[in-house]
């Protein structure tokens, strides 16, 4: 593979693929675990738009997903809730394997063109159990970097077996979707499947719900606990041990004066306040609607110290929001962020690098100014990445001969 993958990971959007796609509204399964209803992940906002703008396309579409939260329909798009249980190295995860026979016949009565599966997981194998019994095509798209997060964790001896269990995974699948050339690079490397089986499907961002317009002083002072008139970094995410978080605290300690806040909720905001005790930074919880929309116009910066992102979706909603990101250049965000473009390694972030996104200052901008500089997206809007031409082409390929 290159370094830029672009010859053996192609893009799945052209225009030919996508007038061709269009031309026929498609009935299509999602299984989506954990929910992108309730769990708080990265994913949230991209299947809820992916569902909704599906619907305004005028596609069919069912949903199965775990059943803590779940909605009776979304968008016109009926879900379904099948029962859940914790991940045992995970708690805060709901897992579950969707093959119940209500859920089989469910599926089998709305008669899908395409089944599409979030990987890895367990409910995975309950969509591709029913993917085979109906004789239906399946497509993985693949969200969580399970291998990146092991060491964290000091589950070393689990790499291999991790590994394993997602290439069973996806070369039983006609085709997999990745979010980033890196994660690409990756299954290569790993040897997961075949290459003519991997299709990039990059992220798109709500350009609407993410914009500039949304700056306000009133959530800035909520945000620098009192001192707008101070430099603003923001994080927004699910904190848990393998986003790197504690890294913030060295980088808030070479900035003093500056204010830090934490938008979001997970498993590691416990170990996260008591870290950041003495200092300046707020933490609001969960943000939803235009109050979230409002916290990423309203920063100075964003930091993404996570290494371990597939793609990063708050990243893309934090340029939207004409906010420089400084990111750790790990995963799946050097595909959003060129080089020496709108971010750098948190590891190079001293003083002078802040003044160089900053100007040494808060930025000044008017509340409602929609002149904001907007870092650039890469065209990445819901209406361009919705239906991925990669339906069409799972629909010409011969389905797999082998699983593990």
């Amino acid at each position: 593979m290159s370094q830029t993958g672009e010859a053996q990971v192609p893009l799945l959007q052209t225009q030919e693929a996508d007038a061709e796609w269009s031309s026929k509204p498609r009935r299509i399964a999602l299984f989506v675990e954990p929910s992108p209803f309730a769990y708080i992940s990265g994913y949230k906002n991209r299947f809820q738009n992916f569902i909704k703008h599906l619907r305004e396309m005028g596609d069919e579409v069912l949903v199965v997903t775990t059943h803590k939260g779940a909605p009776e329909e979304f968008h016109g798009a009926k879900v379904i809730g099948s029962w859940s249980f914790p991940c045992p190295l995970y708690q805060n995860v709901p897992l579950s394997l969707a093959l119940s026979p209500r859920i089989f016949s469910e599926v089998n009565k709305f008669k899908p063109d395409i089944i599409h599966a979030t990987s890895p997981g367990i409910m995975v194998l309950g969509a591709l159990a029913i993917s085979k019994m109906i004789s239906v095509p399946m497509v993985m798209s693949y969200h969580t970097h399970l291998p990146a997060y092991i060491p964290r964790y000091n589950l070393n001896w689990l790499l291999e077996p991790t590994w394993s269990f997602i290439r069973c995974l996806h070369r039983s699948a006609d085709l997999t979707l990745v979010p980033s050339v890196a994660i690409a690079e990756d299954f290569e490397t790993a040897k997961v499947v075949p290459a003519n089986r991997i299709r990039l499907w990059n992220k798109g961002v709500d350009s609407e719900s993410f914009h500039t317009k949304y700056r306000r002083h009133e959530m800035r002072v909520r945000l620098s606990g009192g001192e707008p008139e101070k430099p603003l970094v923001i994080h927004v995410g699910r904190f848990g041990r393998e986003k790197n978080l504690d890294f913030l605290k060295r980088v808030m300690e070479r900035l003093p004066g500056a204010r830090i806040a934490f938008v979001g909720d997970g498993p590691y905001r416990s170990e996260l306040e008591k870290m950041f005790t003495g200092m300046p930074a707020v933490f609001t919880g969960m943000l939803q609607g235009e109050e979230l929309s409002q916290a990423y116009a309203s920063g100075d910066v964003f930091a993404m110290p996570s290494e371990s992102e597939t793609l990063g979706q708050v990243v893309l909603e934090s340029m939207a929001s004409g906010v420089p990101v400084v990111a750790a250049r790990a995963g799946g965000i050097p595909d959003i962020i060129p080089k020496d473009k709108e971010g750098k390694p948190l590891e190079w972030l001293p003083e002078k690098r802040w003044r160089s996104v900053t100007g040494g200052q808060p930025r000044r901008k008017s509340a409602t100014s929609t002149t904001a500089p907007r870092y650039r997206t890469g065209g990445r809007r819901w209406a361009r990445l919705t239906r991925p031409p990669c339906f069409r082409i799972l629909l010409s390929l011969p389905s797999p001969t082998s699983c593990c």
